[in-house]
Parts: structure tokens; sequence; C-alpha cells
């Protein structure tokens, strides 16, 4: 073999390599967050049939459950997808509603949602305000100028000490 050929073949062994690691990188990273339907589906559960006790032996423990009704269950899952240092995109969101009667725990209604059912919420990221008024930094350094000394005196009230309390 001539020291051309080596030196091609030497080339593209390290090459081949280095770019499929380079487009690898780009690749979308997928993540699965929430409820696994392994043996049963939350669609198959059927209305008028089924109760509290065979959902919860059919598909486990709830998500979530209503917080104004406890007769509601919701079993919830997502896939995400990022790719290198974007943010996480939610690709696909399915949540599954089931709706108990109070009385009887029988199945009144299943209701299935996804992300195109979801909506936004305007978020509004301004803080309470508070009463008072926010000191300067140079009020706040010269505050506490005259207002006493670094030790407290024997006659004051001391954090942590019982009145009358003399050492």
């Amino acid at each position: 073999m001539s020291s051309r050929a080596a030196f091609v073949a030497l080339a593209a062994g390290l090459l081949i390599p280095a770019a499929a690691t380079s487009l690898s990188a780009c690749a979308p990273i997928t993540s699965y967050s929430g409820f696994q339907a392994i043996e049963s589906d939350p669609k198959d559960v059927k209305i008028g049939t089924d109760t509290k006790s065979t959902v919860r032996s059919r598909l486990g423990s709830p998500s979530a459950t209503g917080t104004f009704d406890a007769n509601t269950w919701f079993y919830m899952n997502q896939l995400k997808s990022r790719v290198a240092f974007k943010q996480p995109e939610v690709i696909q969101r399915n949540v599954t509603a089931i709706t108990f009667n109070k009385d009887s725990e029988l199945v009144e209604s299943v209701n299935s949602y996804t992300l195109k059912d979801g909506k936004v919420v305007a978020f509004n990221g301004r803080e309470t305000p508070t009463r008072g008024r926010e000191l300067t930094i140079l009020e706040q350094i010269l505050g506490n100028v005259g207002r006493g000394g670094v030790l407290p005196n024997s006659n004051e009230n001391v954090p942590g000490q019982r009145p009358g309390d003399q050492r």
C-alpha cells in the first residue's frame, strides 16, 4: 500500500467519526414525562361500568385529582424535544380527565385533551407592591448613625432576654 493510500485511509478513518459526532450533536433530545400507559390506556375506561377501584387497579394512581372536586382524576403525559442549547419544546401532551359519580363511584365521563386543546394563560410577572418605601443605599448606610452604640445597654430589651432578667 502506498503512502498516499495510507494517508487517505487514515484521514477517512478520522473524519468519519468526527462528522458523525458533529451531526449527532444537533440531533433533538426527546424526553417523556408523566403517566405511561403500559397495559391499558385511560381512554379504554368504560362509562357506567368501571369504578374508582377498577380504574386505580388498571391504571394506577392518577397524576392529579381535581382541586375543588376529588371525584375528577387526571392522567397526564407529555413529550418534550430539545435541540442543543435551545429551550425545550413540548411536542405532544395528553390529558385524560375521568369524572366519577359522588355516590356510586361509577365513571360518569372520560374526556381526552391534547396540546391543541390547551390555552395560553397570560402570566403577569410583576410583584405585588408592599406598603412603605424603598431606601436608597445612602439611606441604608447612614440610617443607623446616632441611634446608639454597637453593644446593647443592660436596661434595654435584647432579643432572647426575658423581662426582668439581669445578667
